[in-house]
């Protein structure tokens, strides 16, 4: 069936015609290959290798950076709109396609020197290695200057021992960067970044989480050990990282709020179906106006959250500053994913309590929406404190 993302929507969101081609071509290889093994792999909690392979021959791990590097160079909206469809049908393969790009990879072309963009680009592009990104800590979420990982510098090498939790793509990533401490006693700005490969001495993977949603996307805890990087491996200058990862988080938020997206159609387009099938009282309930009116706000709250999370990949791509807008497009985008898929459940009935509609699965994969890259409450701060300066106060947040 035709979804509210069809092609007689693309005048509404301004689309070009190359992003038209590419959300029509993306729609269906999504239907055709990933949607029908969401269930089994979220069921068996496997990795999606398969589909990890299928969006590499694809280029998505790529898509956004430049041709020199085996990218694409398509723009950011290219980009939301790949991680939009693929997430509509599988948000495991979603968050494993984002948090490569966003996170891992990108802070290597956004910091890194030319001689790193040319040794790690390359094989993150292709997709042949996947990526990761370190900042949580036990004692580092929200507050993310709490980092305790430390590194060392002895001679001309880091001595680095610390460790990082629900790192998504942890335990299957050829390449990660992360954080730490390398001046104790500075705040945030004694906190460094570092590039690390697998097979590093002393770096290593925990057992992967068990978790509500997202059940076949890798998260797992990184463990250092006594581990030894050069100089080569800082990310930019020492005492940078966590401005880096600020930055990063930014355009992070911003493939959240596009995985919220995907979520919700998909939650909208299943509550549609079953409506119109599911018979109750000698007609389909989609004939009842209680319904229909559920129907409305799932399909208008959607278009909106939409609407702000393209908005907000068009500034980035003219280089306007993103901070608030990108926290915005999360917050509404992840607050419209769970109410959009609480309501295809209440929709579904009984039916939507079991696993044979995927609507409860939808549920709990819309649940790390309003936690990952900066809990609701913590963009509902960051928004706060870029309106406050922008007005020329100052933010008590």
């Amino acid at each position: 069936m035709e979804t509210m993302t069809g092609s007689r929507s693309n005048d509404l969101y301004e689309l070009s015609e190359e992003q038209q081609l590419l959300r029509e071509s993306l729609r269906d290889f999504a239907d055709r290959e990933i949607a029908p093994r969401a269930a089994k792999y979220d069921d068996a909690g496997e990795f999606p290798w398969e589909n990890v392979r299928k969006m590499r021959e694809l280029g998505l791990f790529g898509m956004i950076f430049p041709a020199e590097y085996g990218g694409s160079g398509l723009d950011t909206l290219s980009y939301v709109i790949a991680v939009e469809e693929i997430s509509r049908a599988c948000a495991s393969t979603g968050i494993t396609l984002a948090a490569h790009v966003s996170l891992g990879t990108s802070p290597i072309f956004n910091f890194g020197s030319a001689e790193q963009k040319r040794r790690y680009l390359p094989p993150l592009c292709s997709g042949e290695k996947l990526a990761a990104f370190g900042l949580t800590e036990p004692e580092a979420g929200s507050d993310a200057g709490g980092t305790k990982t430390r590194a060392v510098l002895t001679g001309d090498q880091y001595v680095i021992n610390g460790r990082k939790i629900y790192i998504t793509n942890g335990s299957v990533c050829g390449t990660a960067v992360f954080t730490a401490v390398t001046t104790p006693g500075i705040g945030v700005k004694g906190i460094s970044a570092f590039i690390i490969e697998k097979g590093t001495p002393g770096f290593t993977a925990g057992t992967r989480e068990k978790k509500l949603g997202h059940r076949a996307s890798d998260t797992v805890e990184l463990l250092f050990e006594n581990v030894r990087l050069t100089k080569e491996n800082l990310l930019g200058a020492e005492g940078r990282g966590f401005v880096q990862f600020m930055k990063t988080l930014d355009g992070g938020r911003i493939s959240i709020g596009a995985m919220s997206v995907g979520i919700a159609q998909a939650a909208l387009d299943a509550a549609l179906r079953y409506s119109r099938e599911r018979r109750q009282f000698g007609k389909s309930i989609s004939e009842f106006q209680a319904v229909q009116l559920l129907l409305a706000d799932m399909a208008t709250q959607t278009e909106a959250a939409r609407l702000l999370v393209y908005q907000t990949a068009r500034m980035k791509d003219r280089g306007a500053p993103i901070t608030r807008h990108a926290a915005m497009a999360k917050l509404m985008a992840s607050t419209v994913a769970m109410r959009a898929a609480d309501t295809a459940i209440q929709i579904h009935g009984g039916a939507g309590y079991m696993t044979d509609h995927p609507v409860e699965r939808y549920f709990r994969d819309a649940k790390l929406m309003e936690i990952g890259e900066g809990t609701s409450q913590i963009q509902r701060l960051v928004i706060a404190r870029e309106l406050l300066r922008e007005a020329g106060g100052t933010p008590n947040v």
